[in-house]
């Protein structure tokens, strides 16, 4: 999945802010922005299966993947991918570790000062939505309620992320970067506030595979 550093860190963006963005179905009748902020203040943990697109500048998929999705709040999470390729990202005391298993390689980055530390900080709850993204509501589409977030600094990376809302879970999410491309992720089987083993959001970098390290 991982061709080069650079896009892998634009995906990193994409993880820190799904970490944020689900919703509980108590407030399903709310307006769509209360919902995303009743998320901040409830959910602790969550779990998903997970579909992501990858489009082009000229909206055709270059690459698709499928995999489950761990949250514990506050700062943890895991993405596995399990089609087409084997990977891991793992954020775990402090960092976050991107493992391919094909390419028998490890990046590991800080998540405290990675990105503007913006989505970072976003994820933890430490800032709020509003003071750091611009919400503006898109309408119906594919059965999803629609929110647009813009980011108010330049430094975020990515030019907008739209969050589709499902009867008061996360449905769908869609992040355009500043290199023309469009990322495109599809929740199914949520299940939010369980209980997560441990081990799930804890890393061991494997024997014999190259390390990278920033």
């Amino acid at each position: 999945m991982y061709e080069s550093l650079g896009y892998g860190s634009r995906i990193y963006q994409v993880f820190l802010i799904l970490c944020c963005l689900s919703i509980s179905s108590a407030y399903a009748e709310q307006h769509p922005f209360q919902q995303l902020k009743s998320f901040l203040a409830s959910t602790r943990s969550l779990t998903a299966n997970f579909k992501q697109v990858t489009l082009d500048e000229n909206n055709q998929a270059i690459q698709s993947s499928e995999g489950l999705f761990y949250l514990s709040r506050p700062g943890k999470f895991r993405w596995s991918y399990q089609t087409p390729y084997i990977q891991e990202i793992v954020s775990a005391q402090g960092k976050v570790y991107f493992y391919d298993a094909d390419l028998e390689q490890v990046t590991i980055k800080n998540m405290d000062d990675s990105f503007g530390s913006t989505p970072a900080l976003l994820l933890s709850g430490e800032i709020a939505l509003e003071a750091n993204f611009s919400l503006q509501e898109q309408g119906i589409d594919e059965g999803l309620q629609w929110i647009k977030l813009t980011p108010k600094k330049d430094e975020s990376g990515f030019n907008y992320i739209l969050i589709g809302l499902d009867n008061g879970s996360i449905g769908g999410m869609e992040l355009s970067d500043n290199f023309g491309q469009l990322t495109r992720i599809y929740f199914s089987n949520v299940k939010k506030n369980i209980s997560i083993e441990k081990q799930i959001f804890e890393f061991s970098v494997p024997a014999g595979v190259d390390v990278f390290e920033n």
